[in-house]
């Protein structure tokens, strides 16, 4: 089974904190779709038939599509592809897109999963990270939304500044009002070259606190899993039968194919990416040329991503695949660097499983990096 990722690289206006391709100015919107459906067909034989599970519209807003252009990028996709019986087709959207009408308008049409960005309840969070929606409109579209759908997922972050403990405890909360079934929620980051840099180094808005989002994270985690959400990967959690399965496949290892500028792709030996430009990649696209840049994994490449994404979730690293995958030589050196991390008690190994401890959990990223083999001598 295989995945095919749209970017749609279009948003109303720019989040001081996103460093995601996107572009405010829409006048090519008409081209962008018409090369996005030919980059389709151009690629359709890239998967070697192996059905599609997943479909899943990212950005950049994809809510910001009519619903007849989402449909017609679909169809693209069932025309030039095998696609399996019930697949998960999901739309990030944003609140401000949302009406009561595009909402019943996307029910009636093949997605089934909408991911909300909602990034907070509160008016003055929602106004430090400059989104397009307010709180009332983020809880009108969660009540309406509801109502056509099973199966929603909404973004939260956390280590806003100024955000209080109790604060990021009513967001959890006023999400749990709403019955939704799934939250992937990720500390405030501080990206190079976004407007949120450029205040925090101006004293404009305070700098982040590493400890306070630490804590913030234990707090989801916490009311989370008293709450039957299941923390599968670290900044998901999900109720049984809601992971996303897009976002698992990625983990897991499986191949897809990213459609639309700046979009990557794995076929499980080459990592790919298209041009991250949006003139550039239309006018690829309308000579019949593909903007992409690919690379070649080496087994070390192939070693070290499957450490950095099995300690973020609750599969683990099995020895065995690690063993039967890439070698012995592979697997003793994991052992050896694995110990302190063990003795330390941010590792544990059980069933011969190596997984991240409810400590060592908000520090995975930078446990895996040591765990990585950097040549094979």
């Amino acid at each position: 089974m295989s995945g095919i990722y749209i970017h749609i690289p279009f948003c109303k206006q720019a989040c001081f904190y996103c460093d995601f391709h996107f572009s405010t100015i829409l006048r090519n919107r008409d081209e962008m779709i018409s090369c996005i459906i030919k980059e389709i067909k151009l690629r359709k034989n890239e998967l070697n038939n192996a059905s599609i599970e997943t479909i899943y519209f990212g950005g950049g807003t994809p809510s910001i599509l009519s619903i007849s252009e989402i449909n017609k990028i679909i169809d693209a996709v069932y025309q030039y592809h095998s696609v399996v019986l019930s697949p998960e087709i999901t739309l990030e959207a944003n609140p401000d897109d949302l009406s009561k009408e595009k909402i019943i308008e996307i029910s009636q049409s093949k997605i089934n999963r909408l991911s909300i960005g909602i990034q907070s309840f509160f008016e003055h969070d929602l106004q430090l990270m400059n989104r397009a929606h307010s709180s009332i409109e983020a809880k009108i579209c969660l009540d309406i939304a509801t109502q056509y759908f099973d199966n929603i997922s909404i973004d939260l972050i956390y280590g806003i500044p100024d955000l209080s403990n109790e604060q990021w405890i009513e967001n959890i909360k006023t999400a749990f009002s709403f019955g939704i079934p799934h939250i992937s929620s990720y500390a405030l980051t501080v990206e190079p070259k976004t407007a949120l840099a450029s205040f925090i180094q101006k004293g404009i808005i305070k700098n982040v606190d590493d400890e306070k989002a630490q804590e913030q994270f234990y707090i989801l985690k916490e009311i989370l899993e008293e709450n039957q959400f299941i923390h599968y990967e670290t900044s998901n959690f999900g109720k049984e039968g809601f992971f996303s399965k897009n976002n698992t496949a990625y983990w897991l290892g499986k191949s897809y194919v990213g459609i639309g500028p700046s979009a990557h792709s794995f076929d499980g030996n080459q990592r790919s990416w298209n041009v991250k430009n949006n003139t550039k990649y239309i006018k690829s696209i309308q000579q019949n040329l593909l903007p992409i840049e690919r690379e070649s994994l080496t087994i070390i490449d192939k070693y070290n991503e499957y450490i950095m994404t099995g300690l973020r979730t609750i599969w683990g690293v099995s020895i065995d695949n690690v063993k039967k995958n890439f070698g012995e030589k592979y697997a003793s050196y994991l052992a050896i660097q694995s110990q302190k991390y063990i003795e330390d008690e941010l590792l544990i190994f059980e069933n011969g499983t190596l997984k991240t401890t409810k400590k060592g959990l908000f520090l995975s990223d930078g446990i895996a990096s040591d765990l990585f083999m950097l040549n094979l001598s």
